[in-house]
């Protein structure tokens, strides 16, 4: 069955799901069933998604979650840690990432505030294994004055991922000074945006090159407006045989 399917056949604890995610599990999470699957989830309200994770992996998942509702301990099954505390308390967090093994996934689906999915996301992001997801879910909140959201509002999580974006062209942008890197920008592999969706793929970026293989055969064209001196000091330092010009040695550009 797919998750879909699971969810509008499931029977038991409460549920509370958009109905478009069900396409984004789906492409994002189906190489994960039926293997050992270690995944944490901030937000579990009456504990229904864990009991649906658990359906669609399989019996080789362990389920963590994060909730401020002390009641929701009670809700732990087999296969289910729970750890009660407020995303938003980085000292919490720090604490039960010690207690966490790698994880394949981490689903935020808690209080969706700003500062608290921005203090998840900086907190729990590298502990995620390489290849692994980080899913921020509800991020149309960020779009929404009472949770302190608002278009292109400072400080928002949507806009914070799209700082994220730049990131990923460390090894093309001069202005290095301008945007801060870390161990966090550059284990992002890639970023997928949906309709309240955002999906960080963790693993270490290699850097970029390319090479030249076969015959020149024609002169390259060159727009006008990239005519200048250094532009073309370049290109005919990069066709040059004697150069021996590689995006090796030279960290991915020729600008």
């Amino acid at each position: 069955m797919t998750i879909r399917e699971l969810f509008y056949n499931h029977e038991g604890n409460l549920i509370h799901k958009w109905d478009h995610y069900f396409d984004i599990y789906e492409k994002h999470f189906a190489k994960y069933r039926g293997q050992k699957v270690n995944m944490l989830e901030i937000g579990i309200s009456h504990g229904g998604s864990m009991q649906l994770w658990k359906k669609y992996f399989g019996d080789h998942a362990h389920i963590y979650a994060i909730d401020i509702n002390p009641d929701c301990k009670k809700l732990e099954e087999e296969n289910t840690t729970i750890f009660i505390g407020s995303q938003s308390d980085k000292g919490f967090l720090e604490r039960v990432s010690k207690e966490l093994p790698e994880l394949d996934i981490i689903i935020d689906d808690g209080g969706h505030t700003m500062n608290q999915q921005l203090t998840s996301f900086e907190a729990l992001y590298l502990k995620v294994k390489e290849g692994g997801l980080y899913i921020v879910e509800d991020t149309h909140t960020s779009y929404w004055t009472e949770f302190y959201g608002g278009l292109k509002t400072p400080g928002t999580f949507i806009e914070h991922a799209k700082h994220l974006v730049d990131t990923l062209y460390e090894s093309h942008i001069h202005e290095k000074d301008a945007i801060a890197f870390d161990e966090i920008t550059r284990h992002i592999y890639s970023i997928t945006f949906y309709d309240s969706v955002v999906v960080f793929e963790k693993e270490l970026r290699k850097k970029p090159f390319h090479k030249q293989v076969g015959n020149m055969t024609i002169i390259p064209y060159v727009p006008e407006e990239l005519k200048k001196e250094t532009f073309w000091d370049s290109i005919r330092n990069y066709f040059n045989p004697k150069t021996k010009h590689s995006f090796e040695e030279n960290d991915g550009g020729f600008v």
